[in-house]
């Protein structure tokens, strides 16, 4: 049943493969725009995303969109929102403003005219003098662009990149939904070695295992709409419930986790065991200048150190060309690498990338250098 409008928040440049994972969770008829897909689905469905997506940063439900030129505008339209069925009596209610190329520029006033909107119309729906704020937390978010306003509610709560799993972080660690990203839209499968030589606290080879083992990102953490009295609890139960009967218990594979630092390998297996993959990954400590390649066909994927994280320039252009000179003798590796540091191409000589794609670790911009190896036989 399509009773809902829902949209689905990503960091910029992963809008095509969220959306190949919601075409796989049997979605479609979506409307794709930077940095969100929108969709219709059911209130059931909330569930399911949330526990399932990967590379997604939050799943919202849409409420409204309308024209927005001045305060007079906006106010009328949210004051049109039954928020009487979407919020229940008590709850705390936080409201959330981004404005870009509008007339209305200020995101606080934009904010506090929202609330008065709502609190007005709960006032009266509930006949009282003021809202006690006691109860679950519902978040509003108004963005508006170009003056069209778009109203939704948050119905994840703590971003989707929260997994639950990383107690431990190296000094500027991956996001886990960018990490998962990474491995999916590289050419690894279960049949290819796959190694990070850098590994920092795991995150990479984690998230590769969360994936060759259909291990749920959400199934150890809460959302913020489980508590919602729109949205049954039964659906959170299900979703958690067919999540853990899809995991593939028998699935064989190899991966490598590699690093110089002899407490981000300690914090690598403390993290690897918190998701519950720590038998699936060889975890040791190790020089990626020194790195051996013991396979044939092998994926490496690294978020290496660089400007904003740790390591002088003469550090970086020996560990590039470290692996610049090792990865020549060896055509047959596919090599991904994501980095802020522009130079890169420069250092890692063996061929021009084939791709490189533009990404954001957090508010940090960064470049997916992908080189492809020459392909496995086939079986």
């Amino acid at each position: 049943m399509k009773d809902c409008t829902l949209i689905v928040t990503t960091t910029f440049g992963l809008e095509k493969v969220a959306k190949r994972e919601l075409e796989d969770l049997g979605f479609k008829g979506f409307k794709v725009s930077d940095g969100k897909i929108e969709f219709d689905a059911g209130f059931n469905d909330i569930a399911r995303l949330n526990v399932s997506l990967r590379t997604a940063d939050r799943v919202f439900l849409k409420l409204a969109e309308f024209k927005a030129l001045d305060f007079d505008d906006l106010f009328f339209h949210v004051s049109k929102i039954d928020w009487a069925f979407w919020i229940p009596k008590n709850a705390r209610m936080t409201v959330i403003a981004a404005v870009t190329r509008s007339q209305i520029n200020s995101e606080r006033s934009c904010q506090a005219m929202v609330k008065k909107a709502v609190v007005e119309q709960l006032k009266k729906h509930y006949k009282a003098d003021w809202i006690k704020e006691s109860a679950a937390e519902i978040t509003i978010k108004i963005s508006i662009f170009k003056d069209m306003a778009l109203l939704a509610l948050d119905t994840t709560g703590i971003g989707l990149h929260k997994r639950g799993y990383r107690q431990q972080g190296g000094e500027a660690p991956i996001r886990e939904n960018l990490a998962a990203a990474l491995v999916l839209l590289s050419l690894w499968n279960k049949d290819r070695v796959l190694i990070d030589p850098m590994c920092g606290s795991g995150t990479i080879v984690i998230e590769a295992a969360m994936i060759a083992r259909n291990i749920a990102p959400g199934l150890n953490r809460s959302f913020a709409a489980e508590h919602w009295p729109y949205i049954p609890q039964k659906s959170w139960m299900d979703a958690r419930a067919r999540a853990r009967e899809a995991e593939d218990k028998t699935a064989k594979f190899q991966i490598f986790g590699y690093d110089i630092e002899k407490k981000h390998i300690s914090a690598s297996r403390m993290n690897a065991k918190n998701a519950g993959v720590l038998d699936d990954i060889v975890f040791a400590r190790a020089d990626a200048k020194q790195l051996k390649l013991e396979h044939d066909h092998g994926i490496l994927i690294s978020n290496p150190p660089y400007g904003v994280k740790m390591g002088t320039e003469k550090e970086l252009s020996l560990l590039y060309s470290a692996l610049d000179n090792l990865f020549k003798k060896r055509p047959d590796w596919s090599v991904y690498i994501i980095t802020a540091d522009k130079e890169f191409p420069k250092f890692f000589t063996r061929a021009k990338p084939d791709h490189v794609r533009k990404l954001y670790n957090g508010n940090i911009e960064a470049g997916y250098f992908q080189y492809y190896g020459t392909r496995p036989p086939t079986k």
